[in-house]
Parts: structure tokens; sequence; C-alpha cells
């Protein structure tokens, strides 16, 4: 019986060992090192320090002027974790996947959204296509709101493997589609009002 019981307890701490390696932090909780920050042409001349810092283990965005930091890094078939809260007014923010920088104020991608009452709704954008959508960009969830009420964290995990993504928001599957990329950068959008980010990381798929 204390055999099996040590056995078992060896093979939990490998376990948990093995699944903490997998895991790839893309947010440090000190800095943004490995980031890179976007910010619309028109801004002027604000500071990105004043859009996107880290701060208290979280990573402050405060909504205007319109941009985005994306990893410096390429990823694929991945699961991404992270979680948000609205500190102020609820508003508008986004998750960009398989991101590309083009000449505008937003880059090629596929958003997951975080706009209050709209989180996990789906965007095709700067081009970008859906194959589920015969045209347009909008992929509009079909199931009610599983978002907490302001102030409190919500938790969004997205897969993407190969060109299919899902957006699961606290714990809901929100949407899925079968984007035109399978792979790229991972971005936060900064559009609209205050939002606190914390624990982000992913965790590779396996083959």
């Amino acid at each position: 019986m204390k055999r099996n019981l040590a056995a078992l307890l060896i093979l939990g701490i490998f376990c948990f060992l093995s699944c903490g390696e997998r895991q790839v932090k893309l947010f440090n909780g000190k800095n943004l090192d490995g980031w890179t920050i976007h910010l619309a042409p028109d801004s002027g001349d604000v500071l990105e320090s004043l859009v996107f810092c880290a701060k208290e283990g979280l990573i402050n965005i405060s909504g205007q002027p319109f941009g985005y930091m994306i990893t410096d890094q390429s990823y694929k078939d991945y699961k991404l974790h992270l979680e948000w809260r609205w500190y102020g007014e609820p508003s508008n923010s986004g998750i960009f996947l398989h991101a590309e920088p083009i000449d505008g104020v937003w880059p090629r991608c596929a958003e997951v959204n975080l706009m209050a009452g709209r989180a996990g709704d789906m965007i095709a954008s700067g081009g970008s296509s859906f194959e589920e959508l015969a045209e347009g960009r909008f992929l509009r969830s079909t199931k009610e709101s599983a978002e907490h009420p302001a102030g409190e964290w919500n938790t969004a995990e997205i897969v993407c493997k190969g060109n299919f993504i899902q957006a699961y928001i606290n714990g809901v599957l929100m949407n899925e589609a079968h984007f035109d990329r399978s792979e790229g950068p991972i971005a936060l959008q900064s559009e609209g009002g205050p939002l606190e980010i914390r624990n982000v990381y992913l965790t590779p798929l396996k083959d």
C-alpha cells in the first residue's frame, strides 16, 4: 500500500513538473520584455508607456489612444490563457491571433473580442477572413454572455490548432472558426477604456 502511494506521489510530481515546463509565459509580471508596442499613426507624441505598462504584476492598458502590443515571437498550435478585468467603465479591447502588422491602425489578424457584453465574438481584421463567413468580417457568438461584472476577473482561453480557433470565456465555448492563417504573433489591443491583464501564458499542443 505504501509502495503504491509513493509511486502515485512520484507520478504526480513528475506530471506537475512536466506540465509546468510546457507552459510558455508571455508576460513575466515585471516588464513588457518580448513585446513591441504599435500605436495608431494619429497618436501624436503620446508615450507608449502611458498606453501599455507593467505594474504590480499586471499589464495595464489605457484604452486610448488606439494601438496594440505584439509578441516578438510567432506561435502556432497552442492554448492561450489570460485573465482580464475592467477597473473603470466596461469598454472594449481584444486579443489578436496570427497577427501581421500592416500600414494601418490594426494588424491583419483573427481577433477574439473582449468588448463588454460581446466577449467571445470573433473579427477578421486587416483584410483577413474566416471560412465560415461568406461575406463581412464579424463572427458573432450565439451564446449569452459568460462575462463577470466589471471589476471582477474574467478568463479567456483560446485554442489554436492549425487554422482552427476556439474561444472560451470563463470556461464557456463562445465561438469557433477556421482562419486564413495558422500561425503568427499574439497581440493585446488598446481600444476603449482601461483594463488590467494578468497570467498570460500559452501551452503548446501535442502533435
